[in-house]
């Protein structure tokens, strides 16, 4: 519901700051005082297109605030969400438009872009006018209001939930056949890398093996003579574990007189001795697996470079070698049993075509009696709105299967044709202003718990109209109005007699050659009043203010 509205600098508006309650919420006012510069606004907060015309003269920007309740569970609060918005019981949005034309936007005092503010007033306003109208005039939302009515939202989810899997099963299907294709026709060639992956044989690891031995092999005469000059140091020019051992034991045999001071000098000796005859040993073995044999390096350069050249070829690198051997050996293996995979997938495909085409008919037979009931419904309102010739029907029209979706077989259309024998068509282009007002308004009577939007407007809903008519329309706006909040700008007195709450719009000069829009409440005796004015026009007489007083009570 609407709270507040806040407006700075906008055409005659200098500022302006109203209150709004529930209920049905009248603006009266005469010709050109500025009612519509409210609806303007309220659309500018509500992610309408900025025109740097509306900015007062004399001002740098225009402003305006609109603040609305938001209850658990409304979709806005879902938006507000997926954009990181914190959701408050009280939600605040607010737009500025500068003379250069730029516009701004926030939403609970964060800056948003202008399609979300659209997005988040779709959800809270639908206005309705002479010659604009939302909501329902956008056909894309026929069906949907179709299935609110009719109680068929749930049956929608599963639907959806169905096309979902019908869905992915056709594109299993035709992934796994696409991948079939590909194969069949790459099956020699990957017969060729598998047959030469086989025979190469590589394993993991090899290549870093065989590019230690090949170093190895590459400079093993100057290993060897390195190894051999360090051997002949060790064993040639006596013996160097056998002169440690020497030493270890002339000490041994002067220990005992030491007291205890060479002991730690023969251990160290007997443990030189011990690594001396390791290090012996070691290098004897490292210089014993040396090999020169010209033939052996020729071999394993041959099998290194086959290796790399294997894995430059396959665009990868020698330890990927065996998971593609065994990658190819799997497609292979598929390719040979790929046709039982493609006729399973086919059969399940097949199956949750024909659970979604059974879930989809069986709603196409709901959206047919809930079509039936909704035009009873709407026609039965329009006699008393001046409307008797007028005939509204809900179209629920077969699409071909590649326009079948997630909810349904059908596309949902509201069509009215005006007079007996004419053919019916949109709302837009049937009906005149006054009839498409009406026409709404016959509508949202018969859908008033259908859709989120917790405020409706209507302007001049009564245009053209007066005696009965207009008081059958004041009758269909109060009773909209005990499910929603309704802001209604009329010139009908039978409808502002109505009114819970009622606002009168006029200009003022407040000094020479400056005029500007003013709003007031007014109380019961103003509200009096201003309906004779209405009735009466110019000059408000006796008898108008005894026909205003009768009117209110009546209604």
């Amino acid at each position: 519901m609407l709270l507040s509205l806040s407006i700075r600098d906008v055409v005659l508006i200098e500022k302006l700051d109203i209150a709004f309650r529930a209920g049905l919420s009248v603006l009266t006012g005469e010709t050109g005082a500025g009612k519509s510069i409210l609806l303007d606004s309220l659309g500018l907060a509500l992610g309408a297109r900025a025109d740097s015309g509306l900015v007062r003269k004399g001002a740098s920007q225009l402003s305006v605030t609109a603040e609305f309740d938001l209850p658990p569970n409304h979709p806005v609060r879902a938006i507000l969400d997926e954009q990181g918005i914190e959701a408050e019981d009280m939600l605040v949005v607010r737009r500025t438009v500068g003379t250069d034309g730029r516009s701004r936007a926030w939403v609970n005092d964060q800056a948003a872009s202008i399609g979300l503010l659209r997005r988040i007033g779709e959800e809270l306003v639908e206005i309705h006018g002479q010659f604009d109208a939302h909501g329902m005039m956008d056909s894309a939302t026929h069906g949907p209001v179709l299935d609110a009515f009719g109680g068929l939202n749930e049956d929608v989810a599963a639907l959806r939930g169905a096309f979902r899997a019908w869905r992915e099963s056709r594109d299993r299907r035709e992934q796994a056949e696409a991948e079939l294709a590909r194969a069949r026709l790459e099956e020699e060639s990957l017969r060729f890398a598998l047959d030469e992956l086989e025979t190469l044989d590589p394993k993991p690891g090899e290549e870093e093996e065989l590019a230690e031995r090949r170093s190895v092999m590459m400079h093993g005469e100057k290993l060897l003579e390195g190894m051999n000059a360090a051997f002949a140091a060790l064993t040639q020019k006596g013996d160097v574990e056998g002169s440690l051992r020497s030493a270890m034991r002339a000490l041994e045999r002067i220990a005992d007189k030491a007291e205890g001071r060479l002991e730690s000098v023969i251990a160290a000796l007997d443990r030189a001795a011990v690594e001396a005859a390791e290090a012996t040993n070691l290098l004897e073995k490292a210089s014993s697996e040396i090999d020169l044999d010209p033939r052996h390096l020729e071999q394993v350069e041959e099998r290194l470079f086959a290796l790399r050249s294997c894995a430059r070829k396959h665009g990868t690198d020698v330890d990927s070698l065996p998971l593609l051997r065994d990658d190819l050996a799997r497609q292979l293996r598929a390719l040979e049993g790929g046709g039982e995979d493609i006729a399973r997938l086919r059969r399940e495909e097949q199956a949750a075509r024909e659970a979604y085409l059974e879930a989809a008919r069986a709603l196409s037979r709901a959206r047919t009696k809930a079509a039936k009931d909704l035009d009873k419904a709407v026609n039965g309102e329009l006699k008393p709105l001046k409307l008797d010739k007028a005939d509204f029907r809900t179209r629920v029209e077969s699409l071909d299967e590649s326009q079948w979706g997630e909810t349904g077989l059908d596309r949902v259309a509201f069509e009215v044709s005006t007079n007996p024998g004419a053919p019916h068509g949109p709302l837009g282009k049937i009906a005149s202003g006054g009839e498409l007002s009406r026409f709404m308004l016959a509508l949202k009577v018969v859908l008033a718990r259908v859709g989120h939007a917790g405020t409706m407007v209507f302007d001049e809903v009564d245009s053209g109209i007066g005696g009965a008519t207009a008081a059958a329309v004041g009758e269909r706006l109060a009773r909209l109005a005990t499910d929603l909040q309704v802001l209604v700008v009329t010139h009908s007195p039978q409808v502002a007699a109505l009114g819970s709450h009622h606002w009168r719009v006029a200009k003022a000069e407040v000094e020479k050659g400056k005029v500007v829009t003013r709003i007031e409440a007014l109380s019961d005796d103003e509200r009096r009043e201003e309906v004779a004015r209405m009735l009466a026009g110019a000059q408000i007489t006796d008898e108008a203010r005894a026909a205003a007083a009768s009117l209110m009570v009546r209604m």
